[in-house]
């Protein structure tokens, strides 16, 4: 019986790895739900071309080069490496040892080729590292990134590292093993990587040791997975899934074409209705004609695309530096509108998890006490953010929904633009003069 425990812990980490990862991944669903809902399952092939673009295909990720190249190089190794997992399961769940081994040649390519990449992966995140920590790029070092954000961000490539060096210690472990025909070390891999790099600080310990190095290492690897899926829900790398809906969800129309409100179409529509009671009571069952919120004052006021933006966002900040707003000294960043759209959301959903799913007003709004009125008037609404975003998310559009509230819920619109829309209603233009003078320009 003791020697299957090993197995037995294997499968009881397994199974709470992948309870906590489905519960974790529930609450991003019900939280993403709470937004309005939103049709966005027109033009299919357009968006299955955009998602194999941006998110498969990194599109926009190499307008910044360097940057891109690397981060290219972390998600294809995240994505290959993970193959090898498929073999650790096994081999956790069932005692074996390499027990793909029996694919011969292209089995040691395999391992080989995943090492290179595991290299590979490990000296982006040293570089990643050093450019959040040392190089001092302006869109790493900004007020919003201070605490819990350059934290995680720290974290993630710290564990990357750990969990890379563990692999090629765990291969090079196996490779002397395997040297000294240690049993249930069969001949098998190929370790390019390993063979220089921890092999030789391995071949002098003994072989007792060397077994212990080899299960530790392989244990911290496999369980640093496990860690890592579920870490995910509270860090900004949810990204690694979420780009690949919020890709093919993303807008298809113009960048520069905004959105009719349906509640005020509705409105309108109620207004020109002669039988039409705007005070009356709906129905049991049926659905008010009364006018809903304009705009949006809280995250239950945003479409469901845009709280997966929230949620997909990856704070790296190429939005917010190629903001003129932000460039020019204004209180605007596009990332912390992101962020701060998720942060309320993250709030809430805390209420709905204390109260059994049951919403509690905490007196709080995602306008005034997350994004204040400051920030969104700052916008010129120019789309540079949504243009800059590597995997189409669209802070422009959360913007334009909270200005609209502050406006036709509040009437909370600068002195400026107030009087430029006083202008338009009494007048018919923006400017202050009276009608009949409007062509007094051609005169002259």
């Amino acid at each position: 019986m003791a020697q299957f425990l090993p197995n037995i812990f294997f499968a009881v980490c397994l199974i709470v790895a992948a309870t906590l990862f489905v519960t974790n991944a529930k609450k991003i669903i019900r939280n993403i739900q709470l937004g309005t809902k939103i049709t966005r399952w027109d033009r299919p092939k357009e968006r299955w071309i955009t998602m194999a673009r941006v998110a498969l295909g990194q599109s926009k990720m190499t307008v910044r080069p360097v940057a891109g190249f690397l981060h290219i190089l972390v998600y294809v190794g995240f994505l290959l490496i993970n193959i090898e997992v498929v073999e650790i399961l096994i081999d956790g769940l069932f005692g074996t040892h390499r027990v793909l081994s029996f694919l011969g040649g292209f089995y040691n390519f395999l391992i080989g080729f995943f090492e290179v990449l595991a290299f590979l992966v490990m000296v982006s995140c040293i570089i990643f590292f050093i450019r959040r920590n040392v190089v001092h790029i302006k869109r790493l070092f900004m007020g919003e990134l201070n605490g819990w954000p350059k934290l995680d961000a720290n974290l993630i490539l710290v564990m990357e590292v750990a969990f890379m060096l563990a692999l090629l210690t765990m291969n090079g472990a196996d490779s002397v093993l395997q040297d000294r025909n240690a049993p249930h070390f069969i001949k098998a891999g190929g370790f390019p990587i390993s063979s220089w790099l921890t092999k030789p600080f391995l071949a002098e310990i003994q072989t007792e040791t060397l077994l212990v190095i080899e299960r530790v290492t392989w244990w911290f690897h496999i369980l640093g997975i496990f860690f890592f899926a579920n870490y995910l829900y509270y860090s900004k790398h949810l990204h690694i899934i979420l780009a690949f809906p919020n890709t093919w969800f993303s807008k298809l129309e113009s960048k520069g074409e905004f959105n009719n409100l349906e509640s005020v179409t509705n409105e309108v529509k109620m207004m020109m209705d002669p039988n039409a009671d705007p005070f009356a009571a709906a129905p049991a069952g049926e659905v008010s004609d009364a006018p809903s919120t304009f705009g949006a004052k809280d995250v239950f006021d945003l479409n469901q695309v845009q709280l997966l933006n929230a949620y997909t966002c990856t704070e790296c900040g190429r939005c917010t530096s190629e903001c003129p707003a932000n460039i020019t000294g204004k209180k605007l960043s596009p990332r912390k509108i992101m962020m701060s759209t998720r942060d309320r959301l993250e709030d809430v959903s805390k209420i709905l998890d204390e109260n059994k799913n049951q919403w509690v007003d905490d007196g709080k709004t995602l306008v005034k006490d997350y994004i204040t009125a400051e920030e969104l008037w700052a916008c010129t609404s120019c789309n540079a953010c949504t243009q800059a975003c590597p995997v189409n998310i669209d802070p422009l559009s959360i913007i334009i929904d909270l200005r609209r509230f502050l406006v036709m819920e509040e009437s909370a619109a600068p002195q400026e633009l107030n009087l430029m829309m006083a202008n338009v209603e009494n007048n018919g233009a923006p400017w202050q003069f009276n009608t009949a003078d409007r062509l007094n320009w051609a005169n002259d």
